[in-house]
């Protein structure tokens, strides 16, 4: 992605602070300089997101085998959840979608293929090994841009995105409040979410379970129905929720006018 490619030109257009200075020739705009990740670590987990063994494998093999470990069998597979997720943010053309946490890009393509060319599709990470690979990629479409930056506070003007995608990201945040608040402030009223995250299993001895595996590798653990309330407390309708293992899908249209 050349630095003056049009959707490029037009991400810079939506920050709430204008670039200081211009960046280097790597298609990513870069908002947190010598940083080595987004906010305080959380554990694990978000650490081997920064190793560059697990960026050269994560589209490929990590994602898809730990995801469906955590979804079971009556899970979506990799495929299935780009497909979802693009549904759940009714993507049209000429919309401006963000993918939130968005690694080496798969579904940022995919929304960038929904919105063509007259649209833009933001890929979003703290991760620069990540997004080296993400803006490397040789299917991508002239929608998509790529920003290196903190998730839990969206560098965007407010009401400036039609949809905001996180999956399975959420639950390594160090403030999923923040998070969600930011969310809520860039999405316009009728704008669409769309959240895949941890969710704690009902039978006791499995809560345990995931209780301490979250313990270890630094994950949040989130109840059922608790980004639902969540949303519904930040003025969002149209909520729908699933469950899939011990993860959820959680989507909702914003309300209000800001």
């Amino acid at each position: 992605m050349p630095t003056n490619s049009p959707a490029r030109s037009r991400l810079l257009e939506l920050l709430a602070e204008p670039v200081a200075e211009p960046e280097p020739d790597s298609g990513i705009v870069d908002l947190l300089g010598g940083a080595a990740q987004a906010g305080p670590p959380t554990g694990l987990a978000q650490r081997l997101m920064r190793t560059e063994a697990v960026t050269r494998v994560y589209e490929r093999y990590w994602r898809p085998a730990f995801g469906a470990a955590a979804k079971g069998f009556r899970g979506p597979s990799m495929a299935g959840e780009v497909t979802l997720a693009t549904e759940l943010l009714a993507l049209r053309p000429g919309q401006t979608v963000l993918d939130v946490a968005c690694g080496t890009g798969r579904f940022t393509r995919a929304f960038g293929e929904a919105v063509g060319t007259d649209g833009l599709a933001i890929g979003l990470d703290g991760s620069r090994q990540m997004l080296g690979k993400a803006v490397a990629a040789d299917n991508l479409p002239e929608s998509v841009a790529f920003v290196r930056a903190d998730a839990t506070a969206l560098p965007f003007q407010a009401s400036a995105l039609d949809a905001v995608c996180c999956f399975a990201a959420l639950h390594i945040f160090a403030d999923p409040e923040a998070a969600l608040d930011s969310f809520t402030a860039t999405l316009r009223p009728g704008g669409r979410v769309a959240i895949f995250t941890s969710a704690r299993p009902p039978w006791l001895p499995a809560r345990l379970l995931t209780d301490g595996f979250g313990f270890v590798t630094g994950m949040r653990m989130f109840d059922r129905g608790e980004i639902a309330d969540r949303l519904r407390a930040r003025g969002f309708t149209e909520i729908t929720e699933t469950h899939a293992g011990v993860t959820q899908v959680v989507a909702g249209t914003a309300g209000g006018t800001r």
